[in-house]
Formats: structure tokens, C-alpha cells, sequence
């Protein structure tokens, strides 16, 4: 990989770990409601969790995707609904109370599990693994991965703290509701790419 390409790779990996999709609109509801800390376990789900389904989609699962073209479509549909869900789940979520938000926020084998089922991140692997790693090499693609266990973590963690700062403005029950409903439509609208591709 020359060093242009890597600096290519870098600039995609920050732009898209950093932009609005799934796993960051999730990110900034669960530091709203539970806080940075209680939060962490989700982060580093998604990091590690997105790096070795890197590794996967570029050690050849795609060509798995191919040869069986009906699985696109049961993984579309699974991915719509499970997001249907966690809308439902972040819409609902329990006011703050004496500080601490009742519920339970998603755990680090949740949210690696999500990536499978995150068209954002299915977006990022194959593009990431195809338009960078033109010899398709295995050491080609552990860089790859690199890069984006190096850059998603710290790109996602801003959203965490983006929420945890809202907090102070959601103390009021009703606010919250309002910035939860809100979340969970953003995150049904993040699907738009999903069921109306262009």
C-alpha cells in the first residue's frame, strides 16, 4: 500500500467514523442517558467489532454475499428491523433520575454483534476493502482494519461526549423525551440509503 493510499484510506476511515449514521446517533442517545462511563462498553464494541468485520468482509465473506445474492436481502431485512427495534428502545428510554438513567445501556458484544447489522458499516467495510486494498493481499487488509480500529474509536467517542454534554440541558423529563424520539427518528431515517438506494 503507498503512502498516498494510506493517506487516502485515513481520511475515509475519520469521515466516515465520524459523520451521523447507526452506531453514532446510538452513541449520542446512550451518553444523554447513561453517561460517558456506562457508555464505554458500547464504544469499544463498535471499534473492535467493525475492525474484525473488516477482516472478514476482506478475507473473502463478501464473495460469500455474491454467490448467494438472496442473502442481501434477508440481511436488508434484518437489518431494518432490528434498528426499527433500538429506535423503539432509544424513543423509550427511562428519564434521568438522581443522575443516573434507569435501563441498561448496550453492552460490548451488542454492539460488535450490530455491525453485522448495520448498513452504515457494510457500506464502509466493502468500500474500505475494495477501493484500498487494490491487490486484495491478506496484509492489505489487517492495514485497513488497522486504520479504522486506530481511527473509528476516537471518532465515535466524540458523539458519546457530544451526548453526555446534552445531559445538562436534558434534565428536564419532557426534554428528554423529546431528545430521545428525536434520536430514534434520526436513526429510522438512517435507513433511507437502505430501502431507497439511488
Amino acid at each position: 500500500m503507498t503512502f498516498d493510499i494510506l493517506l487516502a484510506l485515513i481520511a475515509f476511515a475519520f469521515v466516515s467514523s465520524i459523520t451521523p449514521g447507526p452506531n453514532n446517533l446510538m452513541l449520542m442517545a446512550s451518553g444523554a442517558n447513561f453517561g460517558f462511563r456506562r457508555t464505554i462498553p458500547h464504544m469499544l464494541g463498535i471499534g473492535l467489532g467493525f475492525t474484525f468485520m473488516v477482516l472478514l468482509v476482506g478475507a473473502g465473506l463478501v464473495q460469500l454475499f455474491d454467490r448467494y445474492p438472496v442473502s442481501y436481502t434477508v440481511l436488508k431485512l434484518v437489518s431494518v428491523i432490528y434498528l426499527l427495534y433500538l429506535a423503539w428502545k432509544i424513543a423509550h428510554a427511562a428519564p434521568v433520575q438522581g443522575g443516573n438513567a434507569s435501563g441498561v445501556p448496550m453492552t460490548f458484544l451488542q454492539a460488535a454483534a450490530f455491525q453485522w447489522v448495520n448498513p452504515k458499516a457494510w457500506a464502509m467495510a466493502l468500500t474500505a476493502t475494495t477501493a484500498y486494498t487494490p491487490d486484495q493481499t491478506l496484509k492489505a487488509i489487517a492495514v485497513v482494519a488497522l486504520v479504522f480500529g486506530a481511527v473509528n474509536l476516537p471518532s465515535v467517542s466524540t458523539w458519546t461526549v457530544l451526548g453526555q454534554q446534552m445531559a445538562r440541558v436534558l434534565t428536564n423529563p419532557r426534554r428528554l423525551v423529546v431528545f430521545n424520539w428525536t434520536m430514534a427518528a434520526l436513526l429510522i431515517a438512517s435507513l433511507y440509503p437502505v430501502l431507497w438506494p439511488g
